[in-house]
């Protein structure tokens, strides 16, 4: 399975940009979007042999996930089960028979770190989310399944390791680099979930999926990878592959793509 996720930072614009294009060129069984910025019926998509689910942001044009996927899912979550986290459309989870496929835009801690405790929720929330999912406790208002592997995707919004970021000394304890947010990656991968990115590319540098917008830093490639696959720990000898697509332009994010031999 092709398996592709990209953080469009607004679809709207994207899809001036040549979205359908690049869609039909990846091919995916499974592509993921974060950072749709729209609410229902604000767009209109030729993706033809794909079904769609999206999750909207209560406040317009913010935030918002969408999945699109060749197979029709067993079923779709679109929250976590945690009221004051579930208003910004974060997440969508799609069961298949082999494995549940989790779409996620992890909250930005902002600025001075000034939204750190609702991300430090957020986390807490997310990972047992997935462990709930692996171990087939579907939360309220989902159907009941049995235990099964977890493939997560999205934009983390955090760069684990100083090799995942241009300037690690200079972004110590900002948004995405703090000790807070690093911190709680590790829980999640120490939680049994593999980075598949660094499983086979463990000493790559130079491989970001996030560039600012300022500075010429795309140019430059002075960027971050906060963009992962990561899956459940029993599912990683069957990663094929995985890639940054650093050449498909559109968004200050590029997509990355992961191959599952399911």
């Amino acid at each position: 399975m092709r398996l592709v996720s990209w953080n469009v930072n607004g679809l709207r614009a994207v899809a001036k940009k040549g979205f359908d294009q690049i869609f039909a060129e990846f091919d995916a069984d499974v592509f993921a979007l974060q950072e749709t910025k729209l609410q229902e019926g604000q767009i209109q998509l030729e993706l033809p042999d794909h079904c769609d689910y999206w999750s909207y942001a209560e406040r317009k044009g913010y935030s918002g996930t969408a999945v699109f996927s060749k197979r029709e899912p067993l079923q779709v979550l679109h929250a976590l089960g945690v009221e004051e986290l579930d208003t910004e459309g974060r997440v969508v989870a799609c069961e298949f028979p082999e494995f549940w496929f989790v779409d996620v835009y992890t909250p930005n801690a902002q600025d001075k770190l000034a939204r750190i405790d609702h991300r430090m929720a957020w986390d807490d929330a997310f990972r047992a989310f997935c462990l709930n999912l692996q171990e087939g406790h579907v939360p309220q208002g989902g159907q009941a399944t049995s235990p099964k592997p977890v493939v997560m995707c999205g934009d983390f919004n955090v760069a684990h390791h100083e090799i995942d970021l241009k300037n690690p000394s200079s972004n110590r304890g900002n948004a995405g680099f703090s000790d807070e947010e690093r911190g709680k990656f590790t829980e999640l991968l120490d939680a049994g979930f593999t980075d598949t990115f660094r499983l086979l590319h463990p000493d790559e540098v130079g491989a970001y999926s996030w560039w600012s917008y300022r500075f010429n830093a795309r140019k430059n490639n002075a960027g971050w990878r906060i963009d992962y696959f990561l899956v459940s720990d029993q599912l990683a000898s069957q990663v094929s592959a995985a890639r940054i697509h650093a050449d498909v332009f559109g968004s200050d994010h590029c997509p990355v793509s992961l191959e599952l031999n399911v």
